[in-house]
């Protein structure tokens, strides 16, 4: 895969089933060869996880220039295809995002995450109307998956959560989406439903209580992403290696793990 046209055509057909994709997120270019040397098909960026390895907090307090230098980094050292995780699109309009999104692709990206948050639902409507406009000027068919918040920050009362999501979901579908990602669904039946109802590929996050891989492609689930999981564990474990090394002082806690210096560094060299 040598151009854009292409990883954005092969983006696109890993969403075609019946095959789950599996998204693992990287936060930055050693992250994302690590991932990619791994077996993954494809990688999406983690909102979170790259604002951690930068030293800032997540909720787009990430200079966007520096997530654009991020994206740039990652799609320079992979093959598959990339999408980036842009939050609001750093945007309260419509035409801004359009802005946004012009850069991110040409960056590299062939995919982005949008998610409406605390937003209006007609806010993000338009601006993937005016982003998918965009990025056809670009020429680039882009993979937008639209995050709907309704259960991952309780925008309604529960019992009101499913009705919500399918409605901001047929408006987001409406506007030009591909995708509808529903971060904190994790319960079987209701997973089900939203698979039929949303009508579009339906989009996971791995959450706690979510059903298995092979269950998720059962129900129709096209996608599960690891979110800011994996950097989350990462910086953890960070943590706790430092705090042992700093009372012990031992040298052994460096030795463990598959990949040592020769290895890594061969993943990093492309030749």
């Amino acid at each position: 895969m040598t151009s854009i046209a292409e990883r954005a055509t092969a983006f696109a057909a890993l969403h075609a089933g019946p095959k789950l994709l599996l998204l693992p997120n990287a936060w930055d270019a050693g992250s994302a060869r690590i991932i990619e040397s791994a077996g993954a098909k494809a990688i999406a960026t983690s909102s979170a996880a790259v604002a951690w390895a930068h030293g800032y907090p997540d909720g787009q307090y990430l200079p966007f220039d520096t997530l654009l230098a991020a994206v740039r980094e990652i799609t320079r050292v992979v093959t598959v295809p990339v999408s980036a995780d842009i939050e609001a699109a750093y945007a309260h309009d419509a035409a801004t995002a359009a802005t946004t999104v012009a850069r991110v692709v040409d960056a590299g990206a062939v995919g982005i995450n949008i998610e409406d948050g605390n937003d209006p639902p007609d806010l993000l409507a338009r601006k993937i109307e005016n982003l998918k406009a965009a990025a056809r000027k670009a020429g680039v068919d882009l993979w937008v998956n639209a995050r709907v918040d309704t259960y991952l920050r309780r925008l309604v009362p529960v019992e009101q959560a499913y009705d919500e999501t399918v409605s901001r979901a047929r408006l987001y579908r409406e506007a030009g989406a591909n995708s509808i990602f529903v971060p904190a669904a994790s319960d079987a039946a209701t997973i089900e439903k939203l698979v039929k109802a949303v009508v579009l590929p339906l989009n996971l996050l791995a959450w706690p209580g979510l059903p298995d891989a092979a269950t998720l492609e059962s129900l129709g689930v096209r996608r599960l992403s690891a979110g800011s999981g994996i950097g989350k564990v990462v910086l953890n474990h960070t943590f706790e290696l430092a705090k042992s090394f700093l009372a012990t002082g031992r040298s052994e806690l460096f030795a463990e793990g598959a990949l040592g210096n020769p290895q890594i560094n061969g993943l990093m060299r492309k030749d």
